[in-house]
């Protein structure tokens, strides 16, 4: 009876150290211990050691570990687990030494849970040599036949961009888990191999392995990376047959993919089938709607989400909501969003709320409040508010605030050469060629280069890339004749002369007009218009902002054709229909 309680007692201590959450709880359980029982029962010392690890406190778990009279393989390895949870790839390794040379016999032989901890903290470390030690002696002792501890090595060697040797590792496991597969999906995509990992997937599924929640949730990433809408589909419909599809973890990703990749109307379907979406769910639909301007859409999601389901907001909900509004044009109400997210909320604003708040208002024509409110933030301006102020400059044409910005962000990102190409762009537009060319040479002289434009559209199970002036497609010539109908009709029936001010070179007026008129997206919508059915949108990705001849061009082409066309650049989406589009020109 009274061994009874006995242990009730320690299995009630034990789960009150699993789940302690405040370092001064922790010590009050550390002191019932020491009072009423011995570290070693239910390993409850090596259980103080992890709790206060977690916590942060490692003078405190060093102190009771150094303190406690028995110390075993499961000792060394809370302690090291610990660092390794806290990413001190140091400690780790210097406890994994003093285990080794620990005055019990020859030490104590490592086993598979102190090779986990140790790869882990490399892999949070991101040391290549370390890496590769642990990996020999992994091999030294005996490991490698677990298939954990390979899994842990291949996901390692693939985060360290040694694709070889996680593929090498991979082939030589005698005994591939579910785990195995799943890990090389996300390598390969990692490593820029999406269509890799898609292979390794449907390589997975026809040796016998069922997809899990990990399998699904990587494939959808590796969707997203290959940007096919059918592929997405096909996942779906695996999803949905492996009765995954009430789980919110994948139906929040699958939502999340779908508005990704251009289809607004498939994320809301998705969101809508969704029986009690939680906080993840709500907030990745409201990024949908934001990322897609549908800013009046993303405050009446907001506010249902909160008035009528009583979900609380966090941080992340405000910066997809300010930025729905910053994408719209909504100055007043992301004013009133960013006033009330502290007083009603209890959200304090972060520097993603004053990026959002920078944006808004410069993009709308406040630049100096817009500065202003850079000079009164609590905090020190992030690259990405500078950026947001630079980004309003050049729309505005403002030479020296953009100046200004762009050496704050000179400061900050030495080698980000998109703020270089910002500043050259804004002073090429005034006019201001020589100090255009400085900023060019400057770049130079850094060895920054400028990344090419090029734009993506999916037909026929393909993918289909071109580059400005592109020529190397097997329907080129059509292509190059559907583009020349659309500006000889354009200048026939709108009336329409190419706006050559977005070209930014110093040449003739004619060279500029023939190099607008080649821009990769011009191109891809050429093709669209070739090859995708009249009852589809014809869906782009473009790696860089759509130019304003580019944006005139399109929303031309949603008149004339009568069209949709959902072109995504590197802001955000672009809906065009009936001669409009959804940003409202303004982006």
């Amino acid at each position: 009876m009274i061994l009874g309680v006995y242990m009730a007692n320690i299995s009630s201590l034990i789960a009150s150290i699993a789940s302690c959450v405040s370092i001064f709880k922790c010590r009050a359980l550390h002191c019932k211990v020491v009072k009423t029982m011995s570290y070693r029962h239910g390993f409850i010392g090596d259980q103080l050691v992890g709790c206060y690890l977690r916590l942060g406190h490692e003078v405190c778990a060093e102190k009771l570990f150094d303190e406690m009279p028995e110390r075993d393989l499961v000792s060394w390895n809370s302690l090291i687990s610990g660092y390794s949870g806290r990413g001190h790839l140091g400690k780790c390794l210097k406890g994994f030494s003093k285990m080794m040379r620990s005055d019990v016999g020859l030490g104590f032989r490592p086993n598979e849970v102190t090779f986990l901890s140790i790869i882990s903290a490399c892999v949070h470390g991101k040391s290549r040599e370390e890496g590769r030690c642990v990996h020999g002696l992994v091999m030294k002792y005996g490991v490698l036949e677990e298939v954990k501890v390979v899994n842990a090595l291949i996901n390692w060697y693939g985060k360290a961009g040694d694709l070889s040797s996680s593929c090498k590792l991979f082939e030589d496991l005698s005994v591939k888990n579910v785990v195995s597969w799943n890990t090389m999906i996300v390598v390969y995509l990692q490593n820029g191999l999406a269509e890799e990992g898609l292979g390794c997937f449907n390589v997975s599924r026809r040796v016998g392995n069922k997809a899990d929640q990990a399998a699904f949730l990587a494939v959808l990433r590796v969707c997203e990376a290959i940007g096919a809408v059918k592929v997405a589909q096909g996942i779906h419909g695996m999803i949905l047959c492996c009765g995954f599809n009430a789980n919110m973890c994948i139906t929040t990703a699958l939502l999340d993919l779908y508005a990704k990749l251009g289809r607004l109307e498939d994320s809301s379907k998705v969101f809508l089938e969704i029986t009690s979406p939680d906080s993840m769910a709500w907030t990745a639909m409201l990024a949908a709607y934001a990322t897609h301007g549908y800013g009046r859409d993303a405050i009446k999601h907001f506010e249902l989400m909160v008035d009528h389901y009583g979900i609380s907001p966090d941080h992340v909900t405000f910066t997809h909501l300010l930025s729905a509004c910053s994408h719209s044009g909504l100055v007043e109400e992301g004013k009133h969003y960013f006033e009330t997210m502290l007083e009603r909320y209890r959200v304090e604003p972060r520097l993603d709320h004053y990026s959002c708040m920078v944006d808004l208002m410069g993009r709308s024509g406040f630049l100096q409040e817009a500065y202003g409110l850079i000079k009164e933030m609590p905090m020190e301006p992030s690259s990405g508010v500078w950026g947001a102020l630079l980004g309003a400059c050049r729309v505005y044409g403002d030479t020296k605030l953009g100046k200004e910005a762009a050496e704050r962000l000179f400061e900050l990102e030495p080698c980000d050469g998109r703020n270089y190409i910002m500043l050259a762009n804004i002073y090429s537009a005034s006019g201001q060629w020589k100090d255009a060319s400085r900023v060019r040479n400057l770049m130079k002289q850094k060895g920054l280069v400028r990344a090419s434009g090029c734009s993506y559209i999916e037909h026929g199970n393909k993918i289909h890339k071109f580059v400005v002036g592109d020529w190397s497609h097997p329907e080129s010539e059509k292509i190059q004749k559907k583009l020349k109908e659309i500006r000889k009709k354009m200048k026939n029936e709108l009336g329409y002369k190419s706006r050559t001010e977005f070209v930014l070179h110093d040449v003739d007026e004619d060279v500029k007009e023939e190099m607008i008129n080649q821009h990769s997206e011009k191109i891809a919508m050429a093709f669209g218009l070739l090859v995708i059915s009249p009852m589809e949108p014809i869906i782009i990705r473009k790696n860089l902002r759509i130019c304003g001849d580019c944006h005139e061009t399109a929303k031309a082409i949603s008149l004339m054709e009568e069209r949709r066309l959902i072109i995504r650049d590197s802001k955000r989406f672009h809906h065009f229909s009936e001669g409009s589009c959804s940003c409202r020109d303004y982006w």
